[in-house]
Formats: structure tokens, C-alpha cells, sequence
């Protein structure tokens, strides 16, 4: 659900949000970027500029995968660059940067661009369990980045493992040692999450993310009311309105009621606590990977074996935090390992370049035995990945350039050429990519208004089969009708 939300289901409910007084608004990146274009058919940059308009006080706060910026490999410095500098232009304040190695070198392009365009740069630590993840360990990582200028440091706890001792020594060390405000991210995937939060705030820690309550809990973060409240005349109180927070949540009980969990965009599973993630330390997207693949080979009862060899792949790989894109790679090549019955007889290209040291630097070194079974005698590379990448944004096809028309576009393209290219195709075909004239916009947006219901109502009316139709075709007199209708009724 979290990247299926469509644009227009936000703007109702936005200005509210800006009047909490958050320390900013994660609206978006990460998986949103690739998904609105493959399945919403949404221009993302659109979603900035528009979400801009309703929300004027709170900072849009985005995720930026470093050299991997929104997509699953590396991008040469040129693209980094260009996107940092149109997001910032279109509208993100505070650029969230991470790597899933923990390479600060697939990080400093992104950081460094942020810092110049004058937007607050999160360097971000990857949270994960092992040998060599101590508490030393991520200090001297944190080090690195506030060398890079960063603004302030995040923790992110992308599997929901972090407890609550080890939380409050981190984040203790993070304020003695690199004295910049820390931002705690994680997920209630364990259960421990409320309990870590609270330890957190004892050390130190300066933010925490939250979700409202009808989208926190499992895999998703805890409930932004039940911290608030929790918090209520201790020395950590926020000063947030509860009643302001409590409306907004409605707001998304009743869009999760009515619209989404008719559509399934929403699996059970991903809401209870699954408190062996301490154990495989996999995260909830990585999970559904893994059922997905195993549900396609007709191998779903082999999950438990599945779920003991991820550990054993991550430790012989140089233990990778299990975040995209290295989540993905670990997931697949346990799968592989089980059904084809042959430890790394299928070695998926991805995971060659892994060892080639095409996406960075592991944590620890890479089991010698497994590195000569996947690239031979082929030594890894030891420089910074992206030196190796050639210039696209000016080597665009002709045949792709008559959809080309801005640079926002132009950078799409760049990042997910074939998925971008029908995503144009489709907008050229249904004429969206035209300039507005500004005493036009208020009427298109009536139209927009009533699309939204028109698609909310439908979706009711095929699900629910709430409504009963007449043997003869509805109107689009009578849609619009049951549009207008459903508008009244949400108060919109």
C-alpha cells in the first residue's frame, strides 16, 4: 500500500498533516519512484510539485539509495548529480542518502550534491546484526559522513531488529563522539520497536518515524498517536496535538476500509510481529521476495529452508545489510542454492558483480572458497564502483527523444529506460503532457476531483458490489451523479 497510493488519495488529507508540525514528511523515493511509473502511471517529479502546494510548512524528506539513487544498480556521477539537483528544484528538503554496504564512497557524490543545491543531507547508517557490526564499527562509519558535512545522522533499522540496550549505546556513542542530531528509523517487524523508541529518547536521540496508526504496526513503523501520547510529560513530551493526529488517522481508516483492503494491497501477514526476523533478520519487502519466488516454483514449503540458508549466504558474501539492492541479491541466491539442490550451481549475474565488487565494499571480506567458485581466478575491482560508468544523459536514442520534453524526463529515462519509455508513450497517447493555462487549473481540478471519486466509487462498486445496476449500460451522466455523491459523503 505504501507504494500504491495514488497521488489524489493524499491531497485531501495533506494540509492537516502540515499543520502537525513534523520534523518533516517521507513522501518520497526509495520504491516510489519505480512504481509510480511502472504501475500508477503518475509522473513522480508531479507528485512533488503538487503535494507542495497543500503542504507549505513541513519539509518533504525523500530516500536516495546513494549511487544507486531510486533504481537497483549504480549510475554514473552525472546522473546522481542531475537528479539530487531537480529534486531539490521540484522540491525535497531533506535528502535521506544511504548504501546498502555502508560505503561511504557510493555516498559522497549524492551527499556532496545535496550539500551544494543547500538541502539538509542524512547520511544514514544501515542497522544490521553481525561479527563485524559493533558499535565501533558504525561510530567510525558516522564519522565518515559528518567528514562529508552531513546535517544529521540516521540510524536506519530497516528490519526492525534494533533492541532497546543497543539502541541506547549507539545512539549514546553517536552524540558523544559525532555531535549531530541522530534520526532513528525503524520498523515493527519484531516487536521490540515501542521499547527501543523509549530507550532512544533516553539516549539522546533528536527524531523518530513514525506511521499513523491504521499504516503503522508490522512491517510498517509504530503508531505516531500512541508515541505521542507515551511520551505526554515526560522530558521527551513532542507538544503534538493529539486530536489533529486522531482526525488525520481517521482519515486513513476509513481510505483503508473502503478502498484498499477491497483491492489487496494489503497482506496480513505483514502487519503481525514476526519476532524470528531476530534470528534470519529479514526484512518485510525482502520476505515477500522470498514467498513470491518460492509461490512461482511450486517450492513454498521449502521456506524453512529458505529462511536458514539467508543467514548462511549473507555471512559467506561478507555480511551485506539486508536492504535493497543487497537484500534482493542474498534472497534470490538462497533460493537458488535450496531448489536447485547445489549450493551455487546458479549464480545469477547480479550477484557476480556483487562479488566483483561492481556495488561496493562489503562489511567483511567474502568467503575465498565461494569468491573462486563464482568468479574464478577474476580479481574484484578495489576502486570506487562509479568510476567505471560511462555518461548517459546525452546518450538518449532518437527514437526515444520525441518523448523526451523535459529534464525531469530525461533523467527517467536515465534511471529505468524501458518502463519510462511506455510510461511516456501511454501520457503522449492520453494527451496528459500539455501546459496549463493558469484560469483553467481551478476547473481542471474539479475534473481531477471528481476522477478520484469516480475511481474510489468504482472500486467500492466492483468489490463490494454495493450498488446493483440496471441491465442497460450506466451514463457517464450517472457516474459523475455517483461521483458527486461519494464526494458529499468523504467531505471532501
Amino acid at each position: 500500500m505504501a507504494t500504491r497510493m495514488r497521488t489524489d488519495a493524499m491531497i485531501p488529507i495533506a494540509e492537516k498533516i502540515d499543520h502537525v508540525g513534523f520534523f518533516s514528511l517521507e513522501m518520497w523515493g526509495g520504491a516510489t519512484f519505480d512504481v509510480s511509473i511502472r504501475y500508477l502511471a503518475e509522473d513522480p517529479w508531479e507528485r512533488i510539485r503538487t503535494l507542495k502546494r497543500y503542504i507549505k510548512k513541513t519539509p518533504f524528506q525523500m530516500l536516495l539509495r546513494g549511487q544507486n539513487v531510486v533504481g537497483y544498480r549504480n549510475y554514473p556521477d552525472e546522473v546522481v548529480v542531475k537528479f539530487v539537483e531537480k529534486a531539490a528544484e521540484n522540491g525535497i528538503d531533506v535528502f535521506r542518502v544511504f548504501d546498502a554496504l555502508n560505503d561511504v564512497r557510493n555516498m559522497e557524490t549524492a551527499i556532496k550534491t545535496v550539500k551544494k543545491v543547500g538541502k539538509h543531507a542524512q547520511g544514514t547508517i544501515c542497522y544490521t546484526i553481525s561479527p563485524v557490526h559493533t558499535v565501533e564499527h558504525f561510530v567510525k562509519f558516522a564519522k565518515n559522513l559528518a567528514e562529508l558535512e552531513c546535517d544529521s545522522i540516521c540510524i536506519k533499522d530497516m528490519a526492525g531488529m534494533l533492541a532497546p540496550k543497543p539502541a541506547y549505546e549507539l545512539i549514546t556513542a553517536l552524540k558523544k563522539e559525532v555531535c549531530l542530531p541522530v534520526h532513528l528509523h525503524s520498523h515493527s517487524t519484531s516487536g521490540m520497536v515501542m521499547m527501543t523508541y523509549y530507550s532512544a529518547c533516553q539516549a539522546g536521540v533528536d527524531i523518530l518515524d513514525a506511521a499513523f496508526s491504521p499504516l503503522a504496526w508490522g512491517t510498517s513503523q509504530p503508531p505516531v498517536e500512541s508515541i505521542v501520547a507515551a511520551l505526554k510529560g515526560t522530558p521527551y513530551d513532542t507538544g503534538l496535538d493529539s486530536e489533529l493526529l486522531n482526525e488525520i488517522s481517521q482519515y486513513f481508516r476509513e481510505m483503508r476500509e473502503k478502498y484498499y483492503d477491497p483491492l489487496k494491497l494489503i497482506d496480513p501477514k505483514a502487519e503481525r510481529v514476526d519476532a524470528s526476523i531476530i534470528v534470519h533478520q529479514i526484512p518485510g519487502g525482502m520476505f515477500s521476495n522470498l514467498l513470491e519466488q518460492l509461490r512461482e516454483q511450486k517450492a513454498l514449503h521449502r521456506l524453512d529452508e529458505v529462511l536458514k540458508e539467508v543467514p548462511r549466504v549473507r555471512e559467506e558474501l561478507g555480511y551485506p545489510p539486508l536492504v535493497t539492492p543487497t537484500s534482493q541479491l542474498v534472497g534470490i541466491q538462497a533460493v537458488l542454492n535450496v531448489i536447485s539442490g547445489k549450493r551455487y550451481s546458479i549464480v545469477p549475474k547480479e550477484i557476480k558483480d556483487y562479488v566483483r565488487g561492481l556495488y561496493g565494499k562489503p562489511p567483511a571480506p567474502i568467503d575465498p572458497k565461494i569468491m573462486k567458485r563464482i568468479i574464478g581466478d577474476e580479481q574484484p575491482i578495489t576502486g570506487r564502483p562509479a568510476d567505471l560508468l560511462e555518461p548517459v544523459l546525452d546518450k538518449i536514442p532518437d527514437d526515444v527523444k520525441p518523448f523526451i520534453e523535459t529534464e525531469e524526463d530525461k533523467i527517467t529515462y536515465a534511471l529505468f529506460p524501458q518502463i519510462a519509455l511506455e510510461f511516456f508513450k501511454k501520457l503522449k497517447a492520453k494527451g496528459a503532457k500539455v501546459t496549463i493555462e493558469p484560469e483553467k487549473k481551478a476547473e481542471l481540478e474539479e475534473v481531477a476531483a471528481l476522477s478520484a471519486a469516480v475511481a474510489f466509487y468504482s472500486a467500492s462498486i466492483r468489490e463490494t458490489k454495493a450498488l446493483t445496476l440496471t441491465k442497460s449500460k450506466p451514463t457517464q451522466s450517472m457516474w459523475v451523479l455517483a461521483a458527486r455523491q461519494s464526494i458529499t459523503e468523504r467531505g471532501a
